[in-house]
């Protein structure tokens, strides 16, 4: 199946197949007036004329014309929570009421509400709701994502939360990347018992997971009044020994030393990093570590804005995520993270691009597949209602999808 997106105003879109840093993260290239052949999901011309009569792969079977506006990459976010049951509306009069995530948390609110209702539902409830919120995401212009288990904290919830992941992956369009996180909180019946959990997770857990192949990765909350330092190691270094690479959420509400245990482990990505200091950062940068920047968080906490600048200026890859989750960021569209990104963080619109593309691409081990529009990657694109790139930007809070195409097929506008 060939499918042809013609009258291409402008493209906009990173180049390569690793993650982009430094200078590097904003030469982005602008191709005016060209067009895009996609053959069987893949790409196989970008045109350097206005016509797609330039194409010599033969008839489409679809052409898509799009009117002059602005093309990009599908989005790719890097970063998500949207696997679970239990929504958390109620939290909003907490915090209004200056309630941190941390008091709340010690409530017993924040992730163990979720995960008292994620461990009652069904594997088909988990389904109905992921498949939902994918929908949203979709129509929003991600077009690949990274999902976290992390609401069941028993072996049983935590391998059904997963099992529902893989499903979504196969009925999904969008691409599903799974990463396991039972190490996202203690849960209550191990209180003051960390130490018991943790030889939970790495005895049992994680064997399991890694037998039934169903996660890539192995992410762990290093925070206060959650898993330390030396916990997460021995976590993460389990999840290495059966197969599963690093992740970690690192420095979101209190500086504990997580961005340096990303380097000291080779993690592929360090995620948050709100407080991360300079020996943190130094640490990432030896190590490649990608910065996985969630600014909706930031934005919906009302917490500060992470270093992102200085990441990048220290040579540090930076990618923006959603964070969808229903507590700390209940939003599916990357889109608003990415005018945060620009607004808050002060990265340009070429950046923020990268960001949301290839290096998010990058976090999760798909930018040799997806995240620009190159030869012989997947044809994931998305057509905007804007002229250029700045005005994605610009017009800020409201959806400018007009077309999604997926592996070459039109699935949204």
């Amino acid at each position: 199946m060939a499918t042809i997106i013609k009258n291409i105003g402008l493209l906009a879109t990173p180049t390569g197949v690793i993650a982009q840093s430094g200078d590097a993260q904003g030469a982005i290239q602008l191709i005016p007036d060209t067009y895009i052949a996609v053959k069987d999901g893949v790409i196989e011309e970008v045109g350097k004329a206005g016509s797609s009569r330039d194409w010599q792969g033969g008839e489409a079977d679809t052409v898509v014309d799009a009117q002059g506006l602005l093309v990009t990459p599908g989005l790719v976010d890097a970063h998500t929570h949207l696997l679970f049951a239990g929504w958390r509306q109620r939290e909003l009069a907490l915090k209004l009421q200056g309630m941190s995530y941390l008091d709340i948390l010690a409530q017993g609110g924040g992730i163990l509400h979720t995960v008292e209702k994620t461990r009652a539902a069904s594997l088909e409830e988990l389904l109905d709701q992921g498949m939902k919120s994918l929908d949203i995401m979709l129509a929003h212009g991600t077009t690949t994502c990274e999902v976290k288990s992390g609401y069941g904290l028993t072996t049983e919830a935590e391998l059904k939360s997963l099992r529902a992941v893989r499903q979504l992956g196969r009925q999904h369009v969008v691409d599903v990347v799974p990463t396991f996180m039972g190490a996202h909180a203690i849960p209550v019946e191990y209180k003051g018992r960390s130490t018991e959990y943790v030889r939970l997770l790495c005895e049992e857990m994680i064997p399991l997971v890694a037998e039934e192949r169903l996660a890539e990765f192995c992410d762990v909350f290093c925070e206060t009044g959650v898993f330390t330092v030396e916990e997460s190691r021995e976590i993460l270094e389990c999840g290495k020994r059966c197969g599963l690479l690093p992740k970690i959420h690192a420095e979101e509400i209190t500086a504990l030393g997580g961005a340096e245990l990303a380097g000291k482990v080779r993690a592929t990505s360090a995620e948050h990093l709100i407080h991360a200091d300079d020996n943190g950062l130094d640490a990432m940068a030896a190590a490649n570590v990608i910065a996985v920047l969630l600014p909706g968080t930031s934005f919906y906490l009302g917490e500060a804005f992470a270093r992102a600048k200085d990441m990048i200026d220290r040579g540090i890859a930076v990618a923006v995520a959603s964070d969808f989750n229903p507590g700390s960021c209940p939003n599916e569209s990357l889109q608003i993270p990415m005018n945060i990104a620009c607004l808050k963080y002060r990265l340009t619109p070429e950046q923020v691009l990268t960001a949301a593309t290839l290096n998010g691409a990058a976090a999760i081990n798909r930018s040799g597949s997806t995240g620009s529009i190159e030869l012989g990657k997947l044809g994931d694109i998305v057509i905007w209602n804007a002229p250029d790139l700045n005005f994605l930007f610009y017009h800020w809070g409201v959806n400018l999808v007009k077309t999604v195409v997926k592996r070459g097929k039109r699935v949204v506008g």
